[in-house]
């Protein structure tokens, strides 16, 4: 596990340093793009159930070995949406080892290449992508924005757990604490934010 933390980070500042357009274009180039497979969405997809719409909040041990599984092999279709995700996650892990503070510029432009990857392909967000979008939104001190994307996020995954309770964290609508109290008092996001 280190050493590929070790590849993807050196993966991370290589691409990532570039501007946004020509990111993406050296990403598409070197991945094959097929809207018909949706391995990495449906990846994506179990690590947000398992670990954001949970209860418990924990991964299986077998989503990871997926998720090595796709990043390994180069003809992993779309495998360019595996690799932002990836980066994205080392970015974030890699600066709390440290005690750093994630860089909420870096959050924003790299969330927004892959909500737009993502919707140029299978015309689809994955729920995690709102998400993390609105996390980087919303430590970059873009509230309205962020406020959008959870509404927009919501449209979709009407259901979703963490969706819901940013959404009430921003608003304090009454009507979403209920629904969370009443529904989701087990969630560890619910616990975490203490919302009774």
């Amino acid at each position: 596990m280190k050493k590929l933390t070790t590849i993807i980070l050196f993966f991370s500042l290589n691409v990532f340093s570039q501007p946004n357009e020509s990111r993406i274009n050296r990403l598409r180039s070197e991945t094959i793009i097929d809207n018909q497979d949706k391995a990495v969405f449906d990846l994506l997809d179990e690590f947000y159930t398992q670990g954001l719409q949970s209860e418990l909040g924990e991964l299986n041990p077998n989503t990871q070995k997926k998720i090595d599984k796709l990043y390994k092999n180069k003809n992993t279709k779309n495998r360019h949406l595996l690799l932002m995700f990836i980066a994205y996650q080392d970015h974030i892990t890699q600066t709390l080892a440290v005690g750093k503070r994630p860089n909420p510029k870096f959050q924003v432009e790299l969330m927004t290449d892959l909500a737009y990857e993502f919707q140029n392909i299978f015309n689809k967000i994955p729920a995690i992508i709102y998400i993390y979008k609105f996390e980087a939104l919303d430590t970059s001190g873009q509230n309205e924005e962020a406020a959008k994307i959870i509404d927009e996020g919501l449209s979709d995954y009407s259901d979703s757990v963490p969706l819901k309770i940013y959404k009430f964290l921003s608003s304090k609508d009454e009507t979403i604490k209920t629904d969370l109290v009443n529904n989701h008092s087990n969630h560890w996001m619910v616990k975490q934010f203490e919302i009774k």
